[in-house]
């Protein structure tokens, strides 16, 4: 029997070595375009369709996605073109709710009624950190529909993805509307403690400052700064630079660039922790870089009120459906923030009585209480 002939040989190897590869390839790796998964709407931009590869494993548990933005390979070219955003917010200003969540949003009703109360829907966006690895059986929908950045991925407390997820929140904000003027960081267990209006005039009153707690000297802080081996921290960040403070924030946009056009502090803050019992980057690394850069441009003081008394494994106080009340609401709005005591501050922070907008850990709970006293009192505008 004569042998095929070379140039047959040839062309077969041509026609199914493709074939071949692709099917030795684990299905788990395959990459597909993004409007073409089920889980994902499709994203228009000009008229046409992104094309954005994703890996299927990655995006088993993720909610819809529909942000604007097209996906960038990587955190590095999402943060870069993020720093390259314009710096003045267009007119009006608006205001992005960032919710950093592992778990669907168990207060979204109240929060969906805080955006619907009144006709505000042109002065605020929403994001949405979602973790990926967590299932998510009740849907994003509502105002939160399609509001999960696309670049969402795994978070556990006391380590700095926890950090990387409120940077790639701000830097798709920043992208996503040049509109966006403050940048609010938000738990799935808070609430809010005023209207709509309200919390809008204070955040955009014309001042330009962040609000982030920034606290100098606080007991344990030289574990804190070692946490990753003594002498990790410098020379980006002296001992006598390092700062605490809550996790939850407002910032004005030209910080919010600040944060995603930082190389030096967050190289850092990234470093794997040896001493897990003291290391906390999400209670540092925002704190740190503002003092460091711009200490004058912010209010010292977070917004977000919480009750550390009675805390319980680093948690702060759990409120409980039996707790909830017009009371209690009164209470959360009328205490006075802890405001950083720096020199560089002066005594003008003696003076200042910012009013909380928004207050956590609330148990899941306490939403039908709450939604009880929503209309009426919680978001009635004062």
């Amino acid at each position: 029997m004569l042998s095929p002939p070379p140039f047959f040989l040839c062309c077969l190897l041509i026609v199914f070595l493709p074939f071949s590869i692709l099917v030795s390839v684990n299905t788990n790796s395959i990459k597909i375009p993004l409007q073409l998964h089920p889980i994902f709407t499709r994203i228009k931009k000009g008229g046409s369709a992104s094309i954005l590869p994703i890996s299927i494993r990655a995006v088993e548990n993720t909610p819809r996605v529909a942000i604007r933005r097209p996906r960038l390979n990587g955190d590095g070219a999402l943060l870069r073109r993020a720093a390259r955003s314009n710096p003045n917010p267009i007119l009006p200003p608006k205001v992005a709710f960032m919710f950093l969540t592992t778990v669907p949003l168990p207060f979204a009703p109240l929060w969906e009624r805080f955006f619907a109360r009144g006709n505000h829907t042109r002065l605020f966006n929403i994001y949405i950190h979602a973790d990926p690895s967590r299932p998510y059986p009740l849907p994003f929908d509502g105002a939160f529909t399609g509001r999960v950045i696309p670049s969402s991925k795994p978070t556990r407390r006391a380590h700095h993805s926890l950090v990387a997820a409120a940077r790639r929140l701000i830097a798709h904000a920043l992208l996503d509307d040049p509109a966006n003027s403050m940048f609010v960081l938000l738990s799935p267990s808070c609430i809010p403690l005023r209207s709509f209006p309200f919390v809008y005039r204070t955040l955009t009153n014309g001042s330009g400052k962040s609000f982030i707690e920034i606290l100098a000297g606080e007991p344990g802080i030289e574990e804190r700064y070692n946490a990753r081996g003594e002498g990790s921290m410098v020379p980006a960040v002296p001992f006598e630079s390092f700062r605490v403070g809550s996790q939850f924030f407002a910032l004005a946009r030209r910080h919010a660039r600040v944060v995603v056009n930082d190389t030096a502090l967050w190289s850092r803050f990234r470093r794997p922790c040896r001493d897990s019992e003291s290391c906390y980057p999400e209670e540092h690394y925002f704190s740190t870089l503002l003092s460091m850069r711009d200490p004058l441009g912010c209010v010292p003081a977070t917004l977000t009120h919480v009750d550390w008394t009675g805390s319980v494994g680093g948690h702060p106080r759990t409120y409980w459906p039996e707790e909830v009340g017009e009371e209690m609401i009164r209470d959360l709005r009328s205490a006075r923030p802890r405001y950083g005591q720096d020199l560089v501050w002066g005594e003008g922070m003696n003076k200042r009585w910012d009013p909380f907008l928004f207050a956590r850990k609330f148990a899941p709970e306490c939403l039908e209480p709450l939604m009880r006293i929503a209309d009426e009192f919680i978001l009635e505008d004062s």
